[in-house]
């Protein structure tokens, strides 16, 4: 069954969408992006990712191409289009389309807009029974990862080396710490019973669903200490779990080879999984 989609101001079907060959998220990956989960028809953390989406467009002087209110509504007639029950909706906006240049163009270029919806069969997932094998790369990336860019090349690069080397994903690394996943947070248990993430910075995403899962996890009793990591630390670790809007939260059994204590799902990353979806569905609007 063909999706509706969005496009610059028609919904059309999804084979009938066209992005001009001028646009600069395509000849500059000069464009930002949002995904936000869809349970029983509705959106996960959507103010939040709008929240986000905002910081992103003012962090790169890229004006918005709808209202707040515009866009609510947009993603709720894509839900309604699409009959999608469970899944997620992507958002990107670029600068426009126009001439190619470096320089940025007048600042009433009309920003392109993109909506489109992808669906998922359950909110179990093998990796969340059975947990995660990642490979450590390098972090390559640009120095502005707090930016929801398009531009995901290298974490594309690293993620698909990691699956030709038999692993799920990557972990990448920068000056000796974990930064993050290759579209997630990181995160482990340490021996002495706290949650320990990479604090935020120009080097992470501020991860939407690392906010609710941080908040979640406080309100619960648990300590958290957001703080560099190594890969040997999270390799001695009692857990190891990642968390995003797709993967939810779902542990990390593997690292670079090395099992993670047992080499299975521990008991916090399966408990903060429930708390989270929990949450998630209750609040969803």
């Amino acid at each position: 069954m063909s999706r509706t989609v969005f496009v610059n101001g028609e919904f059309v079907p999804e084979a009938d969408a066209r992005i001009s060959v001028f646009d600069r998220g395509f000849l500059f990956a000069d464009g930002v992006y949002e995904v936000t989960a869809v349970i029983a028809g509705k959106l996960v953390d959507y103010e939040a990712h709008q929240a986000r989406l905002r910081r992103s467009l003012a962090e790169l002087d890229l004006p918005s191409p709808a209202t707040d209110d515009e866009l609510l509504a947009l993603h709720r007639e894509l839900v309604r289009r699409n009959a999608l029950d469970l899944g997620s909706i992507y958002l990107q906006v670029t600068r426009g389309a126009v001439d190619r240049d470096f320089v940025w163009p007048a600042a009433d270029t009309r920003p392109g807009l993109v909506l489109f919806t992808q669906p998922r069969a359950s909110l179990d997932s093998p990796e969340a029974e059975r947990g995660l094998r990642v490979a450590v790369a390098p972090d390559l990336r640009w120095g502005r990862r707090d930016i929801k860019t398009v531009q995901l090349l290298y974490a594309s690069m690293a993620k698909s080396q990691a699956r030709r080397e038999g692993f799920d994903d990557v972990w990448m690394t920068e000056n000796g710490f974990v930064t993050e996943g290759s579209s997630n947070n990181a995160y482990i248990l340490s021996q002495e019973g706290r949650i320990v993430t990479p604090s935020l910075s120009r080097s992470i995403l501020p991860g939407i669903t690392r906010s609710a899962v941080l908040r979640g996890a406080a309100e619960a009793g648990l300590e958290i200490e957001e703080r560099p990591f190594s890969v040997a630390e999270a390799q001695g670790a009692r857990e190891a779990f990642i968390t995003s809007a797709g993967a939810f939260v779902t542990p990390v059994v593997e690292i670079d080879g090395v099992r993670v204590a047992n080499g299975r799902p521990g008991d916090l990353a399966q408990r903060l999984r429930r708390l989270y979806l929990d949450e998630a569905i209750r609040t969803a609007i």
